[in-house]
This record gives structure tokens, sequence and C-alpha cells, in this order.
């Protein structure tokens, strides 16, 4: 099923805001598990990559063709890369 087109782009707007918000939080906290630094200069170094994957996430949203592949593309790597940047971060502590 097809959304009507302002609806579609609603979808598309809230995945690139949201979705990439969260995506970007995911890899911020998946990073600074993995980075062999001292935690709050891994936290640093990560964050200012930040800038880079939220954009990145923004631009692959709009070249999507449909809203649900958008929201499953944010959606599955932020759970998968923020899971496991938890585990690692309580395993590694």
């Amino acid at each position: 099923m097809q959304l009507p087109y302002p609806l579609r782009i609603l979808s598309l707007v809230l995945a690139a805001t949201v979705g990439g918000y969260l995506l970007t939080s995911a890899v911020i906290i998946f990073l600074s598990a993995i980075v062999p630094m001292e935690k709050p200069h891994a936290i640093v170094a990560v964050s200012l990559f930040s800038y880079a994957i939220y954009t990145a996430a923004v631009i692959w949203v709009f070249t999507v063709r449909n809203s649900k592949r958008a929201w499953l593309g944010m959606l599955i790597p932020t759970v998968l890369l923020g899971g496991a940047g938890m585990l690692i971060s309580k395993v590694a502590s």
C-alpha cells in the first residue's frame, strides 16, 4: 500500500529527523565503547563524527523509494548498534 504524497513526505521527514537522531546516538554509543581511548575522550572524539553520520542518514532517507524501507533502515541498525554498544560497555566495566 502506497501512502498519499503528503503523508509519505511527513513520514520521510520524521524518519530523517527522529530516526537519524536515534541512529546517530546508537553509533556514538557503539563507537565510544570500542574506541581504544579513555571514556571521556572517546565520547568527545566520536561525537565530532556524529555530524557526518546524521547528514548521511538524512540523505539516505530521502533517496529511498518508500517510507517503510526508510524506517526499517533507520531502526534496525539503531537497535543493533545501540544494543551492541551497551552490551560492550557493560562487559568492559
